[in-house]
């Protein structure tokens, strides 16, 4: 019995059929932008695997993400093309200019998001916390300052 052979399309891997939803807190789109527009709660620090379920919340009522940047060694592997829902996006790592705990999604004449990425390990009530205060319209602090401020709470 011959093994069945697997082809290849040109617009790559594609993801899993079924992910869990994003966790995601966004503030809302009628307050002036701050340093970040909300915040996201990855599962994991594989960023292939969960890129697929914060582009789909983008793609359906902002505009297709058709790039990202994050910062250099913020995940477990940085790929420069990651496959998702029906496309891929092409990533950017970058060494210094971009906080460590930010994601920049890219979106062709819609704009750019910046969002805060909450440490896949983070205990529950610290991430909600996180989210909470990443979506804050009164608050203006970076990925940083948002994890210096959850610290000195603590």
């Amino acid at each position: 019995m011959n093994a069945p052979t697997a082809h290849r399309s040109s617009a790559g891997i594609r993801p899993p059929a079924a992910y869990p939803p994003a966790r995601l807190a966004l503030r809302p789109p009628t307050f002036p932008a701050g340093p970040v527009c909300g915040a996201w709660w990855p599962r994991t620090d594989d960023l292939s695997a969960e890129l697929a379920a914060l582009t789909d919340v983008f793609d359906a009522s902002r505009g297709r993400v058709t790039r990202i940047a994050t910062h250099h060694g913020s995940w477990a592997k940085e790929p420069r093309t990651l496959p998702v829902t029906g496309h891929t996006v092409t990533a950017t790592w970058y060494v210094a200019g971009l906080d460590p705990y930010t994601i920049r999604l890219f979106s062709y004449g819609a704009g750019r998001w910046d969002l805060f990425v909450v440490p896949p390990d983070s205990e529950a009530g610290a991430a909600a916390r996180l989210m909470s205060a990443a979506a804050d319209p009164a608050l203006h602090l970076t990925g940083s300052g948002l994890m210096a401020a959850e610290s000195a709470a603590r």
